[in-house]
C-alpha cells in the first residue's frame, strides 16, 4: 500500500541549520496555502487508500485545530496504519496532543536536535531538555507513545562531552525511535553559508570538523544499540517494531504521493516534484516536474541506505560488478548470503558509494 506526504512549510522561526524550503510567512500567505493544498488534494484521483501519512515541513505541529482537521478529512484511509506529525519542542500542550490523537495521528517526530542549552540556543530553537521531557509525558498521556527524537551531530559548539549529554537524555527519556543526522553544510542554510564563507555568525567558527562529526555519529550508533535502539537506516534507529513505516516506503521504492510545496511523488515508474517555493506553489503557475525513474540504479542508491542491504539480481551483479568489487576491496561494502550491504566505514562514506551506482 502507498503513503501520503503533506508538506506544511511554515515555522515560528527559521533555524540556522535548516536547508529545507520552509520559513516564516505572513498569515495571508499561509491561509492561501491551505486552500491551494486542499484544492490539490481534491484533484487527486485516488487509486488506493494510503496506509501511511506523514505531515512534514516546516512545523505542521503548529497547525491550528481547524486547519489540521480540514486537511486530514480530505485524505482517505483513516485509520491509517501510521500517521506521523513533525513538531517543535516547546509547542506541545495537552489540548494539542489530544487533537492529534483525535485526528488519527499516532506518531510524533520531535525536532529536539540537541539537549544542551548552548547548542539549542545557537540553532534558533527555544526549548530546553526539561521541556522535551515534560512534553513527552504529555504525548504519552494522550496515547501518543510512538515518538521519534531528532538529533544533529555537528552543531556549533558541540563537543564529545556535550554529545554524550544529549545521548544521556535519550537514554533517560527512552523514545522508541531516534534519528541522527550529520550536519549538512551548504548554501541553503544560514549556518552552512556562514561556514562556507568563513564567517562567524551563528557560531560557525565553532562547528566541529568532519572527523569529529563522524566520531559523534559512531558514538551514537554504539550508545543507541546499548539501549536496544538499533540502526536500520543510515540516519534512523528504532526498537524492534518501531521503524518508520512511511519512510521505509522511500527506501524500498514503494509508491507515495506528496501534496504541497516541494512535495515529491513516486508511482513506481515516474517521479514528480511540486514547485519548491510557497509563492510559486500558491500561484499555481507551474505544473509538477515529471522525471522517469531510474529504478535499477535507485534500488542500490536507496536500498543500501538500509542496514538490511540489497540482494542484487544476476543482471545487476554483472552490471555493477566493477563498483561492487572496488568497494568491497576498500572495505565499504560486504556480502553475506547473497546480500550486499554497507560496512560501518561504508556508512560514513556512503555518498561516494551511491554516486558510483547512479553514474553507471
Amino acid at each position: 500500500m502507498a503513503g501520503v506526504y503533506l508538506s506544511y512549510p511554515f515555522c515560528a522561526q527559521k533555524c540556522t541549520y535548516c536547508n529545507f524550503a520552509s520559513g516564516v510567512f505572513p498569515a495571508d500567505v499561509e491561509a492561501r496555502y491551505v486552500e491551494t493544498l486542499k484544492a490539490e488534494i481534491s484533484r487527486h484521483a485516488w487509486e488506493w487508500k494510503p496506509e501511511t501519512l506523514y505531515l512534514g515541513g516546516g512545523t505542521p505541529g503548529n497547525m491550528p485545530a481547524g486547519v489540521l482537521r480540514g486537511l486530514l478529512e480530505t485524505i482517505p484511509g483513516r485509520p491509517w496504519l501510521e500517521a506521523t506529525i513533525e513538531a517543535a519542542p516547546g509547542s506541545i500542550t495537552p489540548e494539542r496532543a489530544r487533537l492529534w490523537a483525535d485526528c488519527g495521528i499516532n506518531r510524533v517526530s520531535l525536532g529536539a536536535q540537541s539537549f544542551v542549552d548552548k547548542e539549542i540556543g545557537r540553532t534558533g530553537r527555544k526549548h530546553t531538555a526539561e521541556v522535551v521531557a515534560r512534553e513527552i509525558m504529555v504525548l504519552q498521556a494522550a496515547g501518543l507513545g510512538n515518538i521519534n527524537i531528532d538529533l544533529i551531530a555537528g552543531l556549533s559548539g558541540q563537543t564529545a562531552a556535550s554529545w554524550r549529554e544529549s545521548l544521556d537524555w535519550i537514554e533517560r527519556l527512552g523514545p522508541p525511535h531516534v534519528s541522527v543526522y550529520m550536519l549538512e553544510v551548504d548554501f541553503d542554510s544560514r549556518l552552512g553559508s556562514e561556514i562556507l564563507l568563513g564567517g562567524k555568525r551563528y557560531g560557525a567558527a565553532q562547528t566541529p570538523n568532519e572527523d569529529k562529526v563522524a566520531a559523534f555519529y559512531e558514538t551514537a550508533v554504539e550508545r543507541l544499540a546499548g539501549m536496544g535502539i538499533e540502526r536500520y537506516e543510515i540516519s534512523n534507529f528504532a526498537r524492534p517494531g518501531f521503524e518508520s513505516r512511511h519512510n521505509l516506503k522511500y527506501w524500498k521504492l514503494e509508491p507515495y504521493v506528496g501534496f504541497g510545496a516541494d512535495a515529491h511523488s513516486f508511482d513506481g515508474r515516474t517521479r514528480m516534484a511540486n514547485p519548491e517555493s510557497v509563492e510559486e506553489y500558491n500561484a499555481g503557475l507551474a505544473a509538477p516536474e515529471r522525471v522517469p525513474a531510474r529504478v535499477d540504479e535507485e534500488r542500490f542508491f536507496v536500498g543500501l541506505r538500509l542496514m538490511e542491504g540489497v540482494r542484487p539480481t544476476p543482471d545487476e551483479r554483472r552490471r555493477f560488478k566493477e563498483p561492487i568489487r572496488r568497494f568491497r576491496e576498500a572495505g565499504l561494502l560486504e556480502t553475506k548470503n547473497g546480500v550486499l550491504r554497507l560496512t560501518d566505514r561504508g556508512v560514513l562514506l556512503s555518498n561516494e558509494v551511491f554516486q558510483d551506482f547512479l553514474d553507471l
